[in-house]
């Protein structure tokens, strides 16, 4: 970097470089930035969830405990894939692609737990569970976050696990 020395038209050395980065693009940091989100959110809420008790469909509830935790915490600004998702609109897009990939790991998570639990047409409960939780981290954060009208963010993962509970008690298997 340089600057100018008044009168002469020869620039001067300031000695201000700028600071090196691993990373080639912004999309190259941005990526690197999704896979460890990744495996830090996943960890926790597997850890979390593996933690509970062993019945199959308390730790199908604890995904959405575990949420509402989240949700709670002060750091909570939304989802960081949703939010990629929406800023990199193309679905070709590395980016877009390792948003989708990390939503399809937590649906591949809930399948087997409902799997687990021996719940009746366990792929479609996971995705209709999964879309209780992203319409929960979506309305914690855009609606739960503001504090409008009494608004809280973990009443968003709480609504969802009632509604989880009509689901779950539906799919189980009469023995």
């Amino acid at each position: 970097s340089s600057v100018s020395s008044g009168d002469a038209s020869e620039p001067i050395s300031c000695g201000v470089t700028k600071p090196s980065s691993p990373f080639k693009s912004k999309d190259e940091l941005i990526l690197a930035a999704l896979h460890r989100r990744d495996e830090v959110f996943r960890n926790k809420m597997i850890q979390y969830v593996e933690s509970q008790p062993a019945d199959p469909v308390k730790r199908l509830y604890a995904i959405f405990d575990w949420h509402g935790q989240w949700f709670n915490d002060k750091h909570f600004h939304g989802c960081m894939f949703i939010n990629a998702a929406a800023e990199f609109g193309d679905p070709t897009n590395p980016i877009r692609r390792v948003a989708a990939e990390h939503k399809l790991s937590i649906l591949r998570y809930i399948t087997e737990r409902c799997e687990n639990a021996n719940l009746k047409r366990p792929r479609e409960l996971a995705a209709h569970l999964n879309l209780l939780l992203e319409g929960a981290i979506v309305n914690a954060h855009v609606v739960g976050s503001s504090g409008y009208e009494g608004a809280a963010p973990v009443n968003a993962a709480k609504l969802a696990k009632q509604a989880a509970k009509i689901l779950i008690d539906a799919a189980r298997k009469k023995k």
